[in-house]
């Protein structure tokens, strides 16, 4: 079932085509990640399915109805890039203030923000003032803010931003659990590492067009580039096959890449055959910052793709 669907959104900001004709479901419970360069259309996009905007034309569908601003805003939680904290507040008076803006009674707005606190180890924080965090402290306030009212769509743009390992490992895991207690996730970002960590499925935005949709596994599939790495107890005298070209060597393995009518097992039937033992053997799919690069800035060389997969 998809909690949100996207049908052909546009936005246009004087001829600037912010958003154009832009399509894509959002499954409840998933984690779905959005991408793209700096001034891909990213931002509007969080801000029409959020209520901040509203589309040029296209619709958008909240658990299967039109999309009401005024009704499911306090079932979303949006924390946006930029921070949208009031800096004389002291940090407790913030979190309770914007609970209760969500629909929150205040008892119960209280007790839900002091189990955040404990969880993300912030109850010293209560009596600071905001403006007195450091951007990792006020990163975990928006980000308990955000989450509080247990929205049913929580959509995050960087919400690593300013964080150490630390304390994003913490964030991490409290976004794997409100996926896994029924949440569904929109997560944007520029680290393509944490976005292969955390999404489910994800779409590439530039210049306002869509360009990639689908799951992670099936993306690297289909971007795949036919190389394998090969490990040796000690590296083969010939590799002079018709079934795969040898890239490179290093230390006891071999990166070759399978020519076209080949498969994976007209290399190991090679060496079996030179009575060379193999002791690993596996495929080499590129990372989604090599896709990302790919598609936003144009294909790389061979070379270039070699190099990024060592």
């Amino acid at each position: 079932m998809n909690l949100l669907e996207a049908r052909h959104l546009k936005k246009f900001f004087s001829t600037q085509k912010a958003v154009d004709d832009i399509s894509f479901n959002v499954e409840q419970g998933s984690i779905f990640g959005l991408l793209g360069p700096n001034g891909a259309g990213k931002t509007t996009l969080l801000r029409m399915i959020t209520g901040i905007l509203y589309p040029d034309s296209g619709e958008i569908l909240f658990e299967g109805k039109p999309f009401d601003p005024l009704k499911d805003v306090e079932l979303i939680g949006y924390m946006p890039e930029e921070r949208g904290l009031y800096k004389k507040m002291k940090v407790g008076e913030q979190a309770l203030y914007l609970a209760q803006l969500k629909g929150l009674k205040k008892d119960v707005a209280l007790q839900l923000i002091k189990q955040w606190f404990i969880k993300l180890e912030m109850q010293s924080w209560w009596n600071k003032k905001v403006e007195d965090l450091s951007k990792g402290m006020s990163q975990k306030l928006q980000f308990v803010t955000t989450v509080v009212h247990n929205p049913k769509l929580i959509v995050l743009d960087e919400p690593f931003s300013g964080l150490d390992p630390v304390n994003s490992n913490l964030i991490k895991d409290e976004i794997f659990a409100l996926a896994k207690n029924g949440a569904t996730v929109i997560f944007s970002t520029h680290r393509m590492e944490q976005v292969e960590e955390i999404c489910d499925h994800i779409i590439l935005v530039n210049k306002g067009k869509k360009i990639l949709d689908g799951t992670i596994k099936n993306i690297k599939q289909d971007f795949k580039q036919h190389l394998f790495r090969v490990g040796f107890e000690r590296l083969p005298v010939t590799n002079e096959s018709l079934a795969f070209d040898v890239i490179r060597a290093e230390d006891h393995s071999l990166i070759v890449k399978i020519k076209d009518g080949y498969s994976p097992n007209d290399i190991l039937y090679y060496y079996l055959q030179q009575n060379v033992p193999i002791v690993s053997f596996n495929e080499i799919l590129p990372s989604l910052n090599q896709i990302f690069i790919q598609l936003v800035e144009g294909t790389p060389t061979a070379r270039q793709f070699q190099t990024e997969t060592a």
